[in-house]
């Protein structure tokens, strides 16, 4: 790890060259509170920079040939594949999630690079039959998909290398300079991404970073020249954001209380271990980690059992282990927050299953049944080792429990009733329906996105690649 941060050079990479910034933070490790690096921190100016850079590059960066962009793409590619021990490492010390989660990250970003470099070659258009209409006998047209502009891209403290492939890797795919700004707790995997990116001979122009505060995400977000946004985050600021854009397209990814449903025909044993992979990775902070179960009142009493039997069998600890499923949270505030939420549930009835303790800054991964509405455990997105159990008596109640909830990113369904399977995937309200897997289960190529409060455009390099451009029609009488 030391030697990829030696290696990175200092400041930001801003209007072709590394800036330097006046401030600094320190990046701590969430696990022992020990300081991995001292990281740049960015201001307006730098932003405003930025932006000025980014529609100098704009037409320059259009014109690259996609052979070019394909290349590139592909060398990240092999670049991140390269030092995939080192940026696991980088990874673990910066966000404190397991080694495991760590592994899966760098494993999709890698992913995401060549399903953006496979999308190039399809960046296309179509003909139209203009003499459809009869004024347009003797005309023949066409349309193409042109580069949007300038995008902006923020991204979440969870994943950091795989947010920012999303938002990277299509806006190279496509010709779009991007600007991208990292969470304040976890800059130095997008940092080292975007070095790598320069090594490889695309321009330093077409992908910079800035980091900062809240003033920083408003001045790249508010500025007429940026054509797009794609941000990933909560959905108080991705709100904000999408009424101060002004004519910018935007793609929001708000997040999530994820439900599993649990019929009376499933595999209960099959369930609760996708409960245990599916509720508590990266430490639960994951926007669709399991957080509500919804089960059948002929199987919940059993179900909760088996769940509680799994789930204590998780290794909480030291996240450089590789047996570590849990481990301590971003900061003591996130903890804090979790904590008071579990609180507030038992006092309003809930019961605690098992966990619910808080040792050593670590909170236990929990379970908790009969958690009521209107409580945040159950209404909101929890980010923690945390699941809620709740008893309905049939299919059609547990889907209108999982519909009144404000947002529909991931649910899932464990059921052997393929009508069952069928019920669910029609009526509920939500961008992914999953059969028999956990909501958390994402392949980075498929359109991944939610609805209502959970935001709106969908991600995954070709989808991302569509939001990334405009179609233009050309028409033509000879």
């Amino acid at each position: 790890m030391s030697s990829l941060l030696e290696e990175m050079p200092e400041g930001l990479p801003i209007a072709g060259h590394w800036r330097q910034t006046i401030e600094k933070a320190a990046v701590v490790f969430p696990y022992d509170g020990s300081v991995v690096a001292q990281a740049p921190v960015g201001s307006p100016d730098d932003a405003a920079t930025a932006l000025d850079t980014a529609e100098s590059a704009r037409k320059a960066v259009a014109s690259l040939p996609t052979h070019e962009r394909r290349r590139c793409l592909n060398s990240v590619a092999d670049e991140l594949a390269g030092r995939t021990e080192e940026l696991i490492d980088l990874l673990i010390l910066e966000t404190g999630k397991p080694r495991r989660d760590c592994v899966t990250e760098v494993t999709r970003s890698i992913i995401t690079f060549r399903m953006a470099a496979e999308e190039c070659a399809r960046v296309t258009g179509e003909t139209v039959p203009l003499d459809l209409l009869p004024s347009g006998e003797g005309m023949f047209g066409f349309w193409v998909r042109e580069p949007i502009g300038v995008v902006v891209g923020i991204t979440g403290f969870n994943y950091p290398l795989l947010l920012a492939s999303h938002k990277i890797a299509p806006a190279m795919g496509v010709g779009c300079p991007i600007i991208v700004k990292p969470a304040p707790n976890t800059p130095l995997a997008t940092l080292f991404l975007t070095h790598l990116i320069q090594t490889v001979g695309y321009p330093a122009d077409g992908v910079q970073v800035v980091t900062g505060d809240a003033a920083v995400g408003e001045t790249l977000t508010t500025d007429t020249r940026v054509r797009a946004v794609s941000f990933t985050g909560s959905a108080a600021v991705g709100y904000t954001i999408a009424k101060n854009v002004g004519a910018a397209r935007v793609t929001l990814e708000l997040g999530s209380n994820a439900a599993l449903v649990v019929t009376g025909s499933a595999d209960l044993a099959r369930a609760a271990n996708a409960v245990a992979r599916g509720g508590y990775y990266a430490s639960g902070q994951a926007c669709i980690s399991v957080q509500r179960i919804i089960a059948e009142e002929s199987i919940a009493g059993g179900f909760t059992a088996f769940v509680a039997d799994r789930v204590k069998s998780l290794v909480v600890g030291d996240p450089r282990h590789a047996d570590t499923d849990v481990a301590p949270l971003i900061n003591r505030a996130a903890t804090d927050r979790v904590t008071q939420w579990i609180d507030q549930a038992l006092v309003a009835g809930a019961e605690v299953v098992t966990g619910g303790q808080l040792g050593d800054d670590r909170i236990e991964p929990t379970v908790v049944r009969n958690v009521a509405d209107g409580q945040p455990l159950w209404d909101e997105e929890v980010f923690g080792p945390v699941v809620a159990i709740r008893e309905v008596p049939d299919l059609d109640a547990a889907i209108d429990v999982v519909n009144r909830s404000r947002f529909g990113l991931h649910v899932s369904i464990f059921t052997s009733d393929i009508a069952s399977a069928v019920t669910v995937a029609r009526r509920i309200e939500a961008g992914g329906i999953l059969i028999n897997e956990v909501p958390g289960f994402r392949a980075d190529n498929m359109p991944y996105g939610g609805v209502k409060h959970s935001g709106m455009g969908r991600e995954g390099p070709r989808f991302a690649m569509e939001e990334f451009t405009v179609t233009k029609m050309i028409m033509v009488r000879p």
